[in-house]
């Protein structure tokens, strides 16, 4: 029900745009010198729209009124189908005792799961032509998406292949794309889509290559791969970049964190039900319930306080903050799993201490505060406001000592008056600079 709410109003929300101008076929459009084509004028954009496959070229990112689309939506919800099997997994490991096996897993698959979503939300603000090839690909990625999703218990238990296979499905379809892409380009732009597609073509091969070792290599090779995996994108836009559009990417990102954290509401609210029809203890889960509200919602209200597309001027911000977005959705979408353990400890089901079910709830709250501090609120911010999201993520952090439940409510209502506090600064300050009536 969460998910589809947000689905419907983000579709009526895009429905209610005026429809993006498309960039068609080499006759009839002009170049600007890089490869990228603009349109020459409106009847040139509704010329080919009812076209199977059009040239995809790059679009332009000074374009008006670029939102996200439904199939990108579409792409979002079926993705967090495998986040929610990740956080699932990471709640069950860790309320069995098991914080290594748990945590180290929930990277591996998140890292999985982000990736192929970052990769595919760039390409496509890039060179979404929503033609049928461009939706027949996405949806083969959505697919990939499912099988990933289908074997994140055995990726738990150190069981690949599954979990790869779905990996190398996202993948190669994102290849096939690029090779499109390039053959749609030309000059620079045409370099830039071979090398991506060459790039992330090689590194697959690898983890096909890493599937075939024992399995005692495989965690020691892993992060190398992670690495080349992450320098594809920095090597493919090194003397140019593609054209992505700020607006739509921060869209995009802003929708998909929206999503996550809609997530672990839902995950946290059937941990709760579950276990009030169990064991009927509404005095023990009702600080979790309004602590975990808390933490939410506040969530929420930091990361869209204030709009970030104006910082994305270029690849060197928008890098480190697409990167650092790995921090931020992963920390989202463990909350949920944290406050699942929280509920299991409340009702005696979870085999740790009290202070670690509150461990799992308070560090990746403040990791999720601090990391939309680093990314998103220090570029809006000055004085003391500075330093007030990472004073309550180290105040989160203190929370855990206060152990079970309680910690869980501390950290709520840590939250809360972090974003009281932030709205009364930003009063003022929008106060202090309104300039005084003349005479």
């Amino acid at each position: 029900m969460i998910h589809a709410a947000i689905a419907g109003v983000a579709v009526y929300k895009w429905r209610g745009r005026p429809e993006p101008d498309r960039l068609k076929a080499d006759r009839l459009n002009r170049a600007d010198g890089k490869g990228t084509r603009q349109m020459s004028d409106g009847a040139n954009a509704r010329s080919g729209r009812e076209r199977a496959l059009r040239p995809m070229l790059p679009r332009s990112r000074g374009e008006a009124h670029r939102a996200s689309t439904p199939l990108e939506l579409f792409f979002d919800l079926c993705f967090v189908v495998a986040v929610a099997q990740g956080g699932s997994q990471l709640a069950h490991a860790l309320a069995a005792g098991h914080p290594g096996k748990g945590i180290g897993g929930y990277l591996v698959v998140f890292f999985a799961i982000w990736w192929a979503w970052m990769n595919f939300t760039w390409f496509a603000s890039a060179y979404d032509t929503d033609d049928v090839a461009y939706r027949l690909a996405t949806l083969v990625q959505i697919t990939g998406a499912l099988i990933l999703a289908a074997g994140v218990p055995r990726l738990f238990d150190g069981q690949w292949l599954v979990g790869v296979l779905g990996y190398l499905v996202m993948r190669s379809a994102l290849v096939a794309q690029w090779l499109r892409a390039a053959a749609g380009s030309t000059g620079s732009q045409r370099v830039v889509a071979l090398r991506y597609a060459r790039g992330i073509a090689f590194v697959q091969a690898c983890w096909v290559l890493l599937l075939l070792l024992p399995h005692d290599l495989r965690g020691s090779l892993f992060p190398l791969l992670v690495v080349a995996e992450l320098m594809v994108p920095v090597l493919a836009e090194r003397d140019d970049q593609t054209t992505w559009h700020a607006e739509h990417i921060a869209e995009r990102y802003g929708l998909f964190t929206l999503i996550v954290l809609g997530e672990s509401v839902s995950a946290a609210t059937v941990a709760v039900q579950s276990a009030l029809d169990e064991h009927e203890a509404f005095g023990e889960l009702l600080p979790i319930a309004a602590g975990g509200l808390l933490v939410c919602f506040s969530a929420w209200w930091i990361y869209f306080a204030r709009p970030v597309h104006g910082y994305l001027r270029s690849n060197r911000q928008a890098f480190v903050w697409g990167y650092g977005h790995y921090l931020v959705l992963a920390s989202a979408a463990a909350v949920g799993a944290g406050l699942e353990v929280a509920v299991e400890h409340a009702v005696g089901q979870a085999h740790i201490s009290g202070r670690a079910s509150a461990a799992v709830v308070t560090v990746p709250t403040a990791v999720y505060l601090f990391t939309v501090w680093a990314l998103h609120a220090r570029h809006s911010k000055r004085g003391a406001a500075q330093l007030l999201l990472p004073a309550a993520s180290a105040a989160v952090l203190l929370c855990t000592l206060a152990g079970g439940s309680a910690a869980v409510l501390a950290t709520g209502l840590v939250c809360a008056a972090t974003v009281t506090v932030g709205l009364v600064l930003q009063y003022t300050t929008d106060l202090e600079d309104v300039p005084e009536p003349e005479g």
